[in-house]
């Protein structure tokens, strides 16, 4: 979505080229496959080690670091490989679209009018908000040491980007409609 973002503002003459079929699944293919890619690997790793604790995971899905808590395997190795997958799934995407919001933001602030800086940054804000939100939670939960939080404190930093975000996403996005903001506004101040 940054991508789109930033081609809708800073190239909107070239848009329709930039955001083509082909691009598009070129950018949802890529995100799936480092997705698949990153969880293959923590599997594998995980699968190797034996387990001599309980069989139950204190988590609500079978989040790594549950699992971490389980084994009487040594973890360091694969703490850090968390560590660096962290950077390449989380991180380096994250820094991406900031570097294309800067872009956005630069651009934004050369339009002239109110009305078209107001309507830019209200097309981004929506996305940007989500962005944070998620990048934050998930780099605080896998880019931190596994000791680092109790387990319930990880079931609640899960909840956050597994439920909360997604519950957010349509009530963020469509309150950039108007009539979702009349109905709301009307709901609200009804007499």
């Amino acid at each position: 979505m940054a991508y789109d973002r930033f081609a809708a503002i800073c190239k909107p003459l070239h848009y329709p080229l930039l955001m083509n079929k082909r691009n598009c699944i070129l950018l949802a293919a890529s995100s799936w496959i480092a997705g698949f890619v990153d969880m293959v690997s923590l599997v594998d790793y995980i699968s190797q080690y034996s387990f001599c604790d309980s069989n139950e995971i204190n988590h609500f899905y079978c989040d790594p670091h549950a699992l971490l808590k389980l084994t009487c395997s040594d973890t360091h190795d694969f703490e850090i490989l968390m560590l660096s997958e962290g950077v390449f799934v989380a991180v380096t995407p994250f820094l991406l679209t900031l570097l294309s919001y800067i872009f956005i933001i630069v651009t934004i602030l050369k339009i002239r009018s109110s009305e078209g800086r107001n309507k830019a940054f209200s097309t981004c804000s929506s996305h940007l908000t989500i962005v944070l939100i998620f990048y934050g939670t998930v780099t605080v939960v896998y880019m931190s040491p596994s000791s680092m939080f109790t387990p319930e404190q990880d079931k609640m930093f899960a909840l956050l980007y597994t439920v909360l975000i997604p519950m957010l996403n349509p009530l963020i996005y469509s309150m950039r409609n108007k009539e979702v903001k009349n109905a709301l506004r009307n709901l609200i101040f009804r007499k």
